[in-house]
């Protein structure tokens, strides 16, 4: 945008930064990180004061990259809106998604949003404003006429209410009831999940309070406490809690079951996981709370049933929710499960500190380790039964400051992909990655970070050249994925059986295809090279960020160029970047900045995704992966160049010169495609 200019609003190197731009008569300040810390809602603050006293009073607050507010950011919108108002000016919110929509939807502040975002998060209206709660049932399509003139009958025979009679004959749900009613007497109502209530605001009322008026505290903004009830005309409740808060009540309409399932967790403080807690939450209240240090309550805790259902529910999940780890980690004042999906990590539970030390000895005894062995990292092996089918799991456990905190690595066999066809390329990527596994001699080499699928790749392609009249073998760290008539073998560096050891001895089993799980450093480089060059066919992995960083680490490690150049045939750079939820995803325009950027100017109006949020998708808005690729074949010209040890810069430009599609290229392919976002690319590949 013409004459737009960015700064920086915060004050210290180390403080968030608020990025402040004008285009026209609206500034918009867009924080890049979480509102929830005192410095970044002070840094917040300070960029609307500027904003206030520089003149410009209407403003624009971009949340694309803020998760969750607190009660105290919440605050600060609340005085910037009337700052703003008195000096005939305007306070507006934009792209709040997920959560943060529904937060400001709890706090009456979605007046701020934008049109589309507004109607988003809104029931549908009914024509009249004054209608009958079986009439709004009626307008919405949850009952019928002959439904509703049951129910008024019984309402005159027994006098109960209209809208528990529809729950009795369970012709609506409590959650269907719920929405009308905050039609019928505009409240907002909220499905309660992590993120949806302030910890701090819930310690204003006693837990003995709480849980006998059956209501759960917000958010507190100013002199208001906005309060989860399925009663919202419980006048006697309000009235208890606005005496001992000194707070206004606002109503906010949620399901019972919900609210009692926060309430009765063990902290208030954890988050909202019924469904792990279903059948261990009352007995964890045996725990002594000296338990740290008595190994041998520890080890009867573990071997308590509340532990045991705890450790399997947590499993069970995992595998449900397709989470690829399991990270069970100490903290001082509680411990924290998290579980990664589709690459990043979101916190599912919040365990009191007391049962960190069970839950580690339970999982142990799983794996078949010592649970009297606190003080050095242990590897084993779990496999378990769930769904029907057998998951392993990968266990690693590592001493820290406040305890051990075990990664469960989650190898689940049903999703693995073992077809080429599956990988997700595309047909020219497709085609040059089949033609470079039909040699029958070289090297290929598969390139990205930890978790960016190289192994599947590679597995994909063992089982495309998987047959009974080839020998192939593989050397892996660990063996993940057991493949018929194929010959894995496992390095056990701790006895002395590295990858290069074990390469030396494959070499003397008359294999025609080697995989080698990772190439870390010299010795197994070369062996890898010359198997290459004496007929077999070698894939490996390394960890580089593109094609051109696998050249360039192999030449680094002192393979020779000439013979480099001669065993190589092939280079597969690729990540894994997530796709949109398809639960949540909207469709929208790209702005004419990034037409601009990517050089769309002539393919008509350029319609993108994105997801709003919601529960499927932990509020993210995405779900799933795909991956993207760089393939690149090594063909006279690159072999000639390897022959020179070619720098970096001299390596990109002959893809460039050979217009290679790069990851980034192939990545905003996908986001045409509408599989992804422009926003996910830059995070996986850069900008």
């Amino acid at each position: 945008m013409a004459g737009t200019a960015t700064v920086t609003v915060a004050e210290a190197a180390s403080a968030p930064t608020i990025l402040h731009s004008r285009g026209g008569v609206v500034a918009r300040l867009a924080p890049t990180a979480s509102l929830l810390e005192d410095d970044a809602i002070e840094a917040l603050r300070s960029a609307l004061h500027n904003c206030y006293t520089a003149g410009e009073t209407h403003v624009v607050i971009d949340l694309a990259s803020v998760q969750l507010l607190n009660s105290k950011v919440l605050e600060v919108l609340r005085d910037a809106e009337a700052a703003l108002l008195r000096v005939s000016g305007q306070l507006g919110l934009a792209n709040a998604d997920g959560t943060v929509g529904d937060i400001l939807r709890v706090v009456r502040l979605d007046h701020l949003l934008t049109s589309s975002e507004r109607r988003a998060g809104a029931m549908p209206e009914v024509p009249d404003k004054k209608a009958k709660l079986g009439d709004i049932l009626l307008a919405h399509g949850v009952v019928g006429e002959e439904q509703i003139e049951q129910a008024v009958t019984l309402q005159q025979k027994s006098g109960r209410r209209l809208g528990q009679i529809f729950i009795d004959k369970r012709w609506v749900t409590e959650a269907e009831m719920l929405r009308a009613l905050g039609v019928q007497l505009s409240l907002p109502f909220v499905q309660l999940r992590p993120g949806l209530y302030d910890a701090d605001v819930v310690e204003l009322l006693g837990s003995a309070v709480i849980q006998r008026l059956k209501i759960l505290p917000l958010f507190k903004v100013h002199d208001t406490l906005y309060l989860a009830t399925s009663e919202p005309q419980a006048m006697p409740s309000f009235r208890e809690v606005e005496d001992s808060t000194q707070c206004r009540v606002a109503p906010v309409l949620a399901a019972r079951e919900e609210i009692v399932s926060v309430v009765d967790s063990a902290a208030l403080h954890q988050n909202y996981v019924p469904d792990l807690l279903a059948e261990v939450d009352e007995d964890f209240e045996v725990v002594d709370h000296d338990v740290q240090g008595d190994h041998e309550a520890i080890d009867q805790l573990a071997a308590g049933s509340p532990v045991i259902n705890l450790v399997n529910s947590l499993i069970q999940r995992a595998v449900q929710e397709g989470a690829s780890d399991i990270h069970i980690e100490p903290g001082r004042n509680q411990s924290r499960v998290r579980f990664r999906i589709d690459g990043l990590l979101y916190e599912v539970m919040s365990p009191r500190i007391e049962l960190h030390p069970a839950l580690v000895s339970r999982l142990k005894i799983m794996a078949n380790l010592d649970i009297a062995e606190r003080r050095l990292p242990q590897d084993g092996r779990v496999q378990v039964q769930t769904q029907g089918r057998a998951v392993d799991l990968r266990f690693s456990s590592l001493p820290g400051l406040y305890g051990e905190k075990v990664v469960l690595r989650v190898l689940d066999k049903n999703q693995a992909i073992l077809d080429v066809n599956k990988l997700g390329m595309n047909d020219a990527n497709l085609a040059t990655y089949r033609q470079l596994l039909d040699n029958s001699n070289g090297l290929i080499l598969v390139t990205g970070p930890t978790g960016s699928g190289k192994t599947t790749s590679l597995y994909a392609g063992l089982n495309y050249l998987n047959s009974i009249e080839k020998n192939i073998v593989t050397i892996e760290d660990p063996v993940e994925y057991q493949l018929d008539i194929v010959n894995q073998n496992e390095v056990h560096a701790n006895i002395g059986l590295t990858f290069a050891k074990v390469l030396k001895h494959v070499l003397r089993q008359d294999p025609d295809i080697v995989m080698v799980g990772e190439i870390r450093e010299k010795e197994t480089a070369e062996i890898a090279v010359q198997a290459a060059l004496t007929g077999h066919l070698v894939l490996s992995t390394l960890h580089t960020n593109d094609s051109v960083g696998a050249v360039t680490r192999m030449l680094d490690m002192g393979v020779e160029p000439y013979l480099l150049s001669s065993a190589m045939i092939g280079v597969i750079a690729q990540r894994l970047v997530r796709t949109v939820c398809s639960n949540c995803r909207t469709t929208y325009l790209a702005s004419p900045e990034l037409v601009e950027r990517f050089d769309w100017q002539g393919a008509g109006q350029v319609t993108l995704v994105r997801g709003r949020g919601c529960g499927e998708c932990y509020d993210s808005g995405y779900r799933g992966r795909v991956a993207i690729h760089e393939v690149v074949p090594v063909e006279a010209e690159l072999q000639k160049l390897v022959l020179s040890n070619p720098s970096r810069n001299d390596l990109t430009a002959y893809l460039q010169s050979k217009d290679i599609v790069t990851l980034r290229r192939d990545g905003i392919h996908r986001a045409r495609q509408a599989l992804t976002t422009i926003e996910e690319i830059s995070r996986v590949v850069g900008s």
